[in-house]
């Protein structure tokens, strides 16, 4: 059975459905037209209306009170808290039937916000950039939440009508056209989804159902029903939002936000479940590549990519954020909140070998063991990242990683992030070094709710161990500059020096890691270092990467030298070799925050 409204058309008929346990009566209104609608034992209202058709605006009323949106709406002209409108989303002709997306284990990810990766914040204007992801090499575009909140701007993880496309982004049919665009162009599209909450503003659905667990909550608000009484519908209208952006947008997967937050204890887990039904959903439609599910998670928890068989969800892949902890920690120095944890060379060489650090070890942040390992990888389960969304806008300033340590440091993070063994992902303007910055924001018209959000954010800062001043000096979430701030600056991005040359960096690096490491990676990266001089050295399958993560000059060891010497260095910087006499044994000595990657033997000199 279908959750809320479940519109069909039949002929010249209009088939709504509404699942409302909490009503005894509900009408559907029509303008000024009111058309009581039936129930069924099941607690499901049902009315046909024959007359409406795409284009028309409705509502639904539970027991003579106010007029409320449809929770399973395609479109919310005025917003969330308005009428719910008719679409048609089988009128959109298809193009793409060809398009076959890049091989997971090859993917490229690419992190946007529609609101701020163009001058326009639309779809429209981000199809307008596309050319530039393409040649900078990337596969997949991940796209921030896209489902309607409220107010004009967000970050997007507060929707509430999760069937419906936020209306300033350009509507449904902007978002089709989007896809349609990148799979014209190679781009595969991964859509973040959030599953653990809504937001605190047209937030309708306890109106109708129990469809939360008032005594579970989240840090966002109250977590959904997933194994309570009437759970069911629940779990239905969840799936079916998953299927809905795969099916009528074509998008080619879902990343699930902040999985740790979603509470079941049902003998199936509803990611598995959600897992699939995509699948099953995928190969009947014959798809040549399955859809992709990757699961937000920082509790470490392997059973996001295990085979139900073995005990897991059986999602594609997870984030992983100890790579980039450990190599934000060591790259800048800082030890605040979660990067306590980290700052080790050994830390980055563990992250490196197999992609968990806390995999059971002590977390001085959190206070107690933390995460599990993830047993063999082939490099495909985890997405990692050198800055995102999350890692930039949790700060108090939302500055990036370029406004805090020199180019250098980024170039070496870079490196060592696109040519490991995982997928990589980059965040909007990373690779130009964008000097933009990207806070948290918000644009909710309750001034109470605002200022709750303000106070929470402090908060939250303040608990992860931020000064007072940082604090202090941090961007509210609901100041106009806030959002303002966040916008790319796409005139600077071909600018001669810092930002041309970071474009040329990474374009370079994408390109060795087509050329070179292609496919899945089942062996562990073989990784050496040196904590006291802060090198490490790297052999990502063919390719070996030397790096120093340090100030002035550090002399490698004899063995790690001749590495190196038996091979051509294609990008970066290598060790300079020194004789302090005639009679003096020489040294190979690594420049500070220096990374070079050299050619497998077979290109060797």
């Amino acid at each position: 059975m279908r959750l809320l409204l479940l519109l069909r058309n039949y002929a010249a008929m209009t088939v709504f459905r509404l699942w409302a346990p909490r009503a005894r009566q509900v009408d559907l209104v029509w303008g000024e037209r009111r058309f009581a609608m039936k129930v069924r034992k099941d607690c499901v209202f049902f009315v046909d209306v024959p007359e409406m058709g795409p284009g028309d605006d409705y509502g639904f009323s539970a027991d003579g009170g106010p007029v409320r949106p449809d929770p399973r709406s395609f479109q919310q002209p005025q917003g969330v808290h308005g009428l719910s409108r008719l679409v048609d989303l089988d009128a959109h002709v298809w193009q793409d039937q060809a398009f076959v997306p890049a091989a997971w284990t090859d993917a490229i990810l690419y992190e946007l916000h529609v609101g701020t990766f163009s001058p326009e914040g639309t779809f429209a204007g981000a199809i307008a950039r596309l050319d530039h992801l393409v040649a900078l090499g990337i596969t997949h575009v991940e796209v921030m939440p896209v489902a309607a909140f409220a107010g004009h701007h967000g970050w997007g993880y507060d929707g509430v009508a999760l069937f419906a496309v936020h209306e300033p982004y350009g509507g449904p049919q902007a978002l089709q056209a989007f896809v349609e665009a990148c799979h014209q162009r190679g781009l595969a599209v991964i859509l973040d989804v959030v599953y653990n909450h809504l937001g605190p503003s047209g937030n309708y659905l306890s109106t109708w159902a129990p469809y939360f667990a008032s005594d579970c909550r989240t840090p966002w608000g109250d977590a959904p029903n997933f194994d309570r009484a009437h759970c069911d519908e629940v779990r239905r209208f969840v799936i079916d939002n998953a299927l809905h952006w795969l099916r009528s947008f074509h998008v080619d997967g879902l990343r699930l936000d902040a999985v740790q937050e979603i509470f079941d204890r049902s003998p199936q887990h509803i990611l598995e479940e959600l897992a699939q039904e995509v699948q099953r959903a995928g190969a009947q439609l014959g798809r040549a590549r399955p859809w992709v599910i990757i699961a937000e998670c920082d509790a470490n928890d392997p059973r996001m990519v295990r085979a139900p068989a073995q005990g897991g969800h059986g999602l594609t892949a997870m984030w992983c954020d100890d790579l980039h902890h450990a190599l934000h920690a060591v790259l800048t120095g800082e030890s605040v909140g979660y990067y306590a944890d980290f700052g080790r060379i050994a830390d980055l060489a563990k992250a490196l070998r197999q992609g968990m650090v806390l995999d059971g070890q002590p977390s001085r942040y959190r206070q107690r063991r933390h995460g599990r390992n993830l047993g063999p990888l082939q490099g495909g389960e985890l997405v990692v990242y050198l800055q995102n969304h999350d890692q930039i806008g949790n700060r108090p300033r939302g500055e990036r990683l370029t406004a805090q340590i020199t180019a250098a440091r980024v170039r070496v993070g870079a490196a060592l992030v696109l040519l490991s063994r995982y997928v990589p992902l980059l965040f909007q303007g990373e690779e130009w070094a964008a000097r933009s910055c990207f806070p948290f924001f918000v644009d909710h018209q309750e001034p109470e709710l605002n200022a709750a959000i303000r106070a929470g954010r402090a908060q939250e800062q303040r608990d992860f161990g931020w000064s007072t001043a940082d604090v202090t000096a941090g961007l509210a979430p609901d100041a106009p500059e806030a959002f303002a701030q966040a916008f790319l600056d796409w005139e600077n991005r071909n600018e001669p020096g810092e930002h041309a040359d970071m474009l040329a960096w990474y374009r370079a690096l994408i390109r060795l890691r087509k050329t070179f490491l292609s496919g899945a990676r089942n062996q562990e990266e073989e990784v050496t270092f040196n904590e006291r001089d802060r090198w490490l050295i790297v052999n990502s399958g063919p390719l070996l990467i030397a790096a120093h993560l340090g100030e002035g000059h550090v002399a490698l060891r004899p063995a790690q030298a001749a590495q190196l010497q038996r091979r051509t260095l294609l990008l970066g910087e290598g060790p300079v070799r020194e004789r302090a006499g005639e009679n003096a044994d020489e040294r190979w000595l690594l420049a500070p925050w220096s990374v070079g990657v050299w050619s497998p033997d077979t290109l060797a000199r």
